[in-house]
């Protein structure tokens, strides 16, 4: 099977084509200010080191930091609605209370807060203000708002209301983007409710990257299934990546994690993974990230689902250093270090400068900074070699040491030892472990929710079977599917032998169900 990986950075655009497990070929080019052009650029430059008559591309797998990138800049969000089923036990906060004052006026939201929801055994809060939804309905309706999230109480343990106030919204506005805070989000109804928010604010933009990025491959020439990534180290039908683009935070990544996998053969290990902006350190479990079981915030707002277990650090490639002070970020050239950095004929003192001046790398031109005081670079180094094991050291779980895997473009950066590290391992196609990583993913199903009224044998094989079907309805061949994990925990709380089940499937992508780039 012939695949293209591609991931979009803040600095660099990577791609690569493998056959099987055969790295054909790869490229790494700056990301331009109009990325479809450089995501056009890389998928040419990957395709024509192919002869002529060879077979087609099977599949395209993109993984994308628009999303992201538009939570931290405020920029291209939708305007939202939010209606929350709380009444009267949720009055005291309103919706996104918590969230900074300019991403709050970018989204502009109009809230309703209405009766309903449940108790956290079940039991009906208040019976639901179906009258009170519907009149909230009429106004996002008339105020020309299509994109909607709606939170319930406890509504991962009891999804009900949501899925009844969706039916009333959908009969007054049928056009409308919806988003529940079941499908997404865990217990803890402020954390829940800001990533539905949020999902919802960037849906319409999500459609939008969707359709450039199929005008995009139809501009190279490439007539394949289109495939997102995900934070969870797989991929996703794109369409269905459009309708939840929270769930590509942080996947360059989780990209890079399963690309470091991939290239060592290791399923447990520390990988750090250094761009040109940030690094980020994340642990290989099973061969997949490490999910984070805490509160993570996006772009200063605090939500509660699915996100990879990281560590990001202001080091990479292009991190700016001031040779006074000798203070290491956190500020960066990002993709204008081939204009700004010394060894490119800039005037701005970077990382890669130091690194080549210390004889790590041979980038650019090493005359250009030759000048640089010795007992400088070997302080700066060793500036860059501590922080690393401060993050490495952070991220551990045990006192023994672990392998460190070091991908990304700036992983010259990294020590040959550190201090907690076993060993550090370097491996061929380090720099485009993002992009490789994202060519040979699978597909993934994941419940996590409270079963209750059943054994716990029956929980979790009703957990499995959802599990299942998600894989499918995103993209996975049923023949393939198989389990990653299963956990299940029991709710002394709760009544009728309720427990919490989380089950995890992947499996091998189905090529018949991809979508192809001239359709929608």
């Amino acid at each position: 099977m012939k695949r293209i990986g591609i991931d979009v950075g803040g600095t660099n655009t990577d791609a690569v084509l493998i056959d099987g497990q055969q790295v054909i070929s790869s490229i790494k080019v700056p990301t331009t200010s109009d990325v479809m052009h450089g995501v056009v650029n890389a998928i040419s430059h990957v395709v024509s080191s192919q002869p002529a008559g060879a077979a087609p591309i099977d599949a395209v797998m993109i993984g994308t930091t628009h999303f992201t990138n538009a939570v931290v800049e405020r920029s291209r969000l939708q305007r939202v609605a939010a209606i929350r089923i709380a009444m009267p036990a949720g009055a005291s906060l309103p919706p996104m209370v918590d969230w900074p004052d300019d991403l709050r006026a970018e989204v502009n939201p109009l809230s309703f807060m209405v009766r309903g929801g449940h108790e956290y055994d079940g039991r009906e809060l208040v019976p639901l203000a179906r009258g009170e939804i519907r009149d909230a309905a009429m106004k996002i309706r008339d105020a020309g708002i299509d994109a909607i999230g709606i939170t319930a109480l406890f509504s991962p343990l009891t999804s009900e209301c949501e899925l009844e106030a969706a039916e009333i919204v959908r009969s007054i506005i049928p056009q409308a983007r919806i988003t529940l805070s079941h499908t997404l989000g865990r217990i803890g109804l402020l954390e829940r409710e800001n990533v539905t928010l949020l999902n919802a604010a960037l849906q319409g933009l999500g459609h939008r990257t969707i359709d450039g990025f199929k005008m995009a491959l139809r501009q190279a020439g490439i007539d394949a299934p289109f495939y997102l990534t995900q934070n969870d180290g797989t991929v996703v039908l794109a369409d269905i990546a459009a309708a939840n683009p929270v769930y590509s935070f942080a996947s360059g990544p989780t990209n890079s994690m399963r690309g470091a996998a991939f290239l060592t053969g290791l399923k447990e290990a520390m990988v750090i993974d250094v761009g040109g902006t940030t690094s980020d350190i994340g642990c290989l479990v099973g061969g997949f990230p490490r999910e984070a079981n805490n509160i993570v915030e996006v772009g200063g707002v605090r939500t509660l689902f699915r996100m990879p277990d990281l560590l990001p650090m202001a080091l990479g490639g292009g991190t700016i250093i001031d040779p006074l002070t000798r203070k290491i970020g956190p500020r960066s050239v990002g993709y204008r270090i081939t204009e700004e950095a010394m060894v490119f004929g800039g005037k701005t003192l970077t990382a890669t400068d130091v690194a080549v001046a210390g004889g790590l790398v041979d980038i650019g031109d090493r005359d250009r900074v030759k000048h640089l005081d010795r007992e400088l670079i070997a302080d700066l180094l060793k500036r860059i070699e501590a922080m690393v094991e401060d993050g490495v050291d952070r991220m551990k779980t045990s006192a023994e040491g672990v392998k460190l895997i070091a991908v990304g473009g700036g992983s010259f950066l990294i020590p040959e030892r550190l201090k907690g590290a076993s060993e550090v391992l370097r491996v061929e196609h380090a720099g485009v472990a993002n992009a490789l990583g994202a060519a040979m993913a699978q597909v993934s199903g994941e419940v996590d929710q409270v079963f209750s009224g059943m054994s716990r044998d029956s929980a979790i094989a009703e957990a499995n079977r959802i599990a299942r079907l998600r894989a499918e309805e995103a993209g996975a061949n049923p023949a393939t599917i198989v389990t990653l994990d299963t956990e299940d925990i029991p709710i002394a709380y709760l009544p009728g032998d309720a427990r919490r089940v989380r089950v995890r499937v992947v499996g091998d992508i189905a090529f018949s169900k991809g979508i192809r780039p001239q359709g929608s």
